[in-house]
């Protein structure tokens, strides 16, 4: 479980740090526009998405002494912890020259972190069929991630205000992060995966491959849950200092350390939520946790941001106004943590149910296929809140300073934001909760 858990740390920091920091180091640090960065934002991921279907494939044909997946990931260790630190340096000329540069490294980035990533992910398909256990290691995997992500969150609080040097020392630092941790998990579980259940050694065609996913009912509920929970999540990620900072008005420096909660509440929401689905059912503890996600993403919509000239000591005396505004955000920003945590254990502790319905058991195809389809949607969602703010009279800068404290940003990129932050969210949500209704849930399993 150790071990386990230790294998999505990289990567889990990488998507933290993508996800809370690269669209506002796209517009300020590194000054492109905001349809710009959510355009780069789209492209990378649908190469990340393109990448998985044939990484996968690989990764099931692979041989070794020690299976088909830990090859994968010890030899992309390395260039996900270079990569990592390179996406966050900016090199010198125009925004064409700078665009390209981007474009070269994210891809170098999600080569490796597929790499890493999908092998990785089918491990807890392969190595045991029960399903309480497969519960407790995406649990393990899940909260390897978080407390990684939070970790880079902390770094980054304590580096960004620097400015670009502040961001290139938080590459290196996490992307040293990156492959250490992903090679101590291959170490530990090199003795599992060697006894690990093997997947099938025969080729199967592109054609066969879609031919498999659509005949799979189960599958189709599964990628959509996924689908519609981290588009969200990754839309709330994408806008949240933005919307600190500038609907909100908290200042600039205060805003990066107000993600932290939301991670330590996500972490433990992951061990709450594992506990709850091991004796409820998956399905119970998504509708209780997402119904939470939707009330508090509604709530973000209405907050009132904090009056200006404010001081950050006087927030935790909570003894007048703004205290109580800042008070308010904090636990909105916990129970959408908590809540939201089960778009990271729920659909991945689900999909071993559509791989056992395939008589062939081919998981890294399904891993493939889930990741895929899914970064696709996450692609066009960032791509279309670049489209929404540019659209909105959304104002960008070349100085992160005076983009969070100086600029005042025009009523309706105002509204957008807010409705990128809460109202799309929770629809996406609630139609997620809806599909699921019907699912039957296999009854936990007791080990001994």
């Amino acid at each position: 479980m150790l071990s386990y858990g230790m294998g999505d740390a990289g990567t889990g920091l990488a998507a933290s740090q993508l996800g809370f920091y690269l669209f506002p180091f796209f517009t300020c640090a590194a000054g492109l526009p905001a349809f710009l960065a959510g355009s780069l934002l789209m492209v990378i991921k649908i190469w990340d998405a393109i990448n998985d279907p044939l990484i996968g494939w690989l990764s099931d044909h692979t041989k070794s002494r020690w299976g088909p997946r830990l090859p994968w990931m010890i030899g992309a260790a390395a260039p996900l912890g270079i990569s990592l630190a390179a996406i966050w340096w900016i090199p010198a000329g125009g925004i064409t020259t700078k665009t390209f540069y981007y474009i070269f490294i994210t891809i170098l980035l999600m080569t490796a972190y597929t790499s890493v990533n999908l092998p990785f992910a089918a491990l807890s398909t392969e190595i045991t069929e029960e399903t309480s256990i497969r519960t407790r290691l995406n649990a393990a995997r899940f909260t390897g991630s978080i407390i990684a992500g939070l970790s880079g969150l902390i770094v980054a609080a304590g580096l960004v205000s620097s400015g670009s040097s502040g961001y290139t020392l938080m590459g290196k630092i996490t992307g040293s992060i990156a492959t250490l941790t992903t090679l101590i998990s291959c170490w530990g579980l090199a003795p599992f995966a060697k006894k690990a259940r093997k997947p099938s050694g025969t080729s199967e065609p592109l054609k066969l491959q879609i031919n498999r996913i659509l005949k799979n009912k189960l599958f189709h509920k599964i990628i959509l849950l996924y689908l519609l929970l981290w588009c969200g999540l990754q839309l709330m990620q994408t806008v949240s200092l933005i919307y600190l900072q500038q609907v909100i008005k908290v200042p600039s420096g205060t805003s990066a350390w107000i993600l932290i909660p939301f991670q330590i509440s996500a972490l433990l929401g992951l061990q709450f939520w594992s506990i709850y689905s091991n004796k409820y059912g998956r399905i119970a503890a998504l509708f209780r946790g997402g119904s939470l996600w939707i009330g508090a993403c509604l709530i973000a919509i209405f907050l009132p941001p904090i009056s200006s000239g404010i001081s950050m000591e006087s927030f935790f005396i909570f003894n007048n106004l703004e205290s109580l505004k800042f008070l308010t955000l904090l636990l909105i920003i916990l129970l959408v943590g908590f809540g939201a945590s089960t778009a990271y254990l729920i659909p991945w502790s689900l999909l071993p149910d559509a791989i056992d319905a395939d008589p062939e058991k081919p998981a890294g195809i399904y891993t493939a296929w889930m990741v895929f389809i899914q970064k696709i949607g996450i692609g066009l969602s960032v791509w279309m809140l670049g489209v929404l703010l540019t659209f909105s009279g959304y104002k960008s800068s070349v100085d992160c300073f005076s983009l969070a404290n100086s600029i005042d940003q025009p009523s309706t990129a105002i509204t957008t934001i807010r409705i990128c932050m809460g109202l799309i969210p929770s629809l996406l949500v609630a139609i997620g909760l809806l599909i699921m209704k019907d699912w039957i849930n296999k009854k936990p399993s007791i080990s001994v």
